[in-house]
Order: structure tokens, then C-alpha cells, then sequence
């Protein structure tokens, strides 16, 4: 985020690993976690809701195809943005306050409902719902993106539930996942984080996506849109590898007559094998 939208004319941070020093060298560790009671919040939620959509939607469809399994994952993506976006939202406003153009001597907020709760009483519903158009066309695609990789490298690799390397093949395949949807469409995350950071501290910027993108190309060029990349691969990884694995292994369990043999299909990889 920090990276996303700091200012191009007085940059504070070189890249992820200088921003990573100079976060820890000026806040102390605890600056890395800036915002953390945003996601510590809504991403159970979040997560239930992704992963119920998409399972009954791909139910919904019939057929387990390509197609349907994108479908299912855009469909959850979609209908996740009602909490993501208000989390995503503190969580900008929680890590960007203090520093650089934002610095303040008090801070507003003293943690992410009470970001929240502030910004409900000045600007009502539409405040906490900074971005959700773009949250929307983000999330949407980059979930269908999500399903469908897993799916294929799941199938790829032959995940089989008595396979003795069943749990590396479900976390590389998960990390993967991650990766392919971040990459599908990260520049919509820098537009969106910019939008959300837009009028922290009284000074308003767009006037909408469109407005945006075009200052934002005409001030930075192409590269803006590739801000904070590398940051974020790194954390997808990991992430999306311990989610997808920790859903199917327990999916796996759950759905097991005697917790070891004979799976059923589960919503998330429904092929013909015993996982």
C-alpha cells in the first residue's frame, strides 16, 4: 500500500525491501502491522464466503469444466467485494496514517473500527465504501483466475489423497494460484488503493477510476501500475498456499468416511480421483 500510492515526486521508499527497513527502523516492528485488526476482522468472512460461493455455484452449473470453475471463483470474487472492500479500506487508511504526506501529530484513528466508524459518520455508507467499483472488477476476474489455476495445477500434478506428497502439491499449487490472480489484475489494486487513500489528510486527488488512471499514467507512466508488486508476490505465496491446502485437507477429513480413504469431491477440486 505504502508503495502503491506514495508520491512520485518525494518517494519515501525505493522498493518492497528498503520500504521493509525503513518501516522497522522508524515505527519498530510493530509497523509492520499496521491495520492488522481490518483483516483479523473480516478475513474469516471473507474466506468462509469464497469458498461456500464458489463450491455451490460450481454445483449450480453441473458440470465441472474450465469455464464453470472461473465462473464459480468470479462469483464468489464478486460477492465477497460487500466485505472486502470497507476491510481493505481501514486497512489502507490504518497503514498510511503517520507517514510521509499523511503524517500528523495525532493520529485519527486509533484502530480499524474505529477507522471505520469515523468515516461512516463523515461521509455515511458511500465513505466506507470507497472503491467498491474498482474492489469489484479487481476481485471479480482474479478469483475466477484463483479456482481455475488451482483446479488445473491440482490436476496437473495428480493430487491424490493417498499420495504420500499430497500436502507439498496443495501448497505449491495454492501459491501458484495466488500468484496467477494477483498478476491478472494487480494494476486495479494500485488504482484501488489510490482511490482509497485519496483525501487522507484533507487533499483530494480523482475523481473516479478513470480519473486516476489517466493522472496516474500521465504522472508516473506505465510502471505505476506495477507499484508494490514484488511485496505483494511475496505475501501471495505464502498465503494462498496455506488457505487452499488448509480447506481441501479439511474438506478432505470432513468428507471422509474413516478420515483416511475414500474422499469424496469437495467444491473446491472436483475431479475424477479420490480426492
Amino acid at each position: 500500500v505504502r508503495l502503491q500510492v506514495q508520491n512520485v515526486e518525494k518517494p519515501l521508499y525505493r522498493g518492497t525491501f528498503h520500504c521493509f527497513q525503513s518501516i522497522i527502523k522508524q515505527e519498530s516492528a510493530f509497523g509492520l502491522y499496521k491495520g492488522i485488526g481490518s483483516p483479523m476482522m473480516g478475513l474469516t468472512f471473507i474466506n468462509a464466503l469464497v469458498f461456500g460461493v464458489q463450491g455451490n455455484t460450481l454445483r449450480a452449473l453441473g458440470k465441472d469444466t474450465p469455464l464453470n470453475q472461473f465462473l464459480a471463483g468470479s462469483a464468489a470474487g464478486a460477492i465477497q467485494c460487500i466485505i472486502c472492500c470497507p476491510m481493505e479500506l481501514a486497512k489502507t487508511r490504518m497503514q498510511l496514517q503517520g507517514t510521509g504526506e499523511y503524517k500528523l501529530k495525532m493520529k485519527n484513528y486509533k484502530n480499524s473500527l474505529d477507522c471505520l466508524i469515523k468515516i461512516y459518520r463523515k461521509e455515511g455508507l458511500r465513505g466506507i465504501n470507497r472503491g467498491m467499483v474498482s474492489t469489484f472488477i479487481r476481485e471479480t476476474p482474479s478469483f475466477g483466475f484463483y479456482f481455475l489455476t488451482y483446479d488445473c495445477m491440482t490436476r496437473y500434478l495428480g493430487c491424490e489423497a493417498e499420495d504420500s506428497y499430497v500436502i507439498p502439491k496443495l501448497l505449491f499449487s495454492g501459491g501458484m494460484s495466488g500468484i496467477v490472480s494477483w498478476l491478472s489484475t494487480y494494476p486495479m489494486d494500485v488504482i484501488k488503493s489510490r482511490l482509497q487513500a485519496d483525501g487522507v489528510g484533507g487533499v483530494t486527488q480523482y475523481n473516479g477510476i478513470l480519473d486516476c488512471v489517466r493522472k496516474s499514467y500521465h504522472d508516473e507512466g506505465w510502471r505505476v501500475f506495477t507499484r508494490g508488486l514484488t511485496s505483494t508476490l511475496l505475501r501471495a505465496f505464502p498465503v494462498n498456499a496455506a488457505t487452499f491446502a488448509t480447506v481441501t485437507v479439511f474438506l478432505m477429513y470432513m468428507r471422509s468416511e474413516d478420515n483416511l480413504h475414500e474422499c469424496e469431491p469437495g467444491p473446491v477440486i472436483q475431479q475424477p480421483s479420490s480426492l
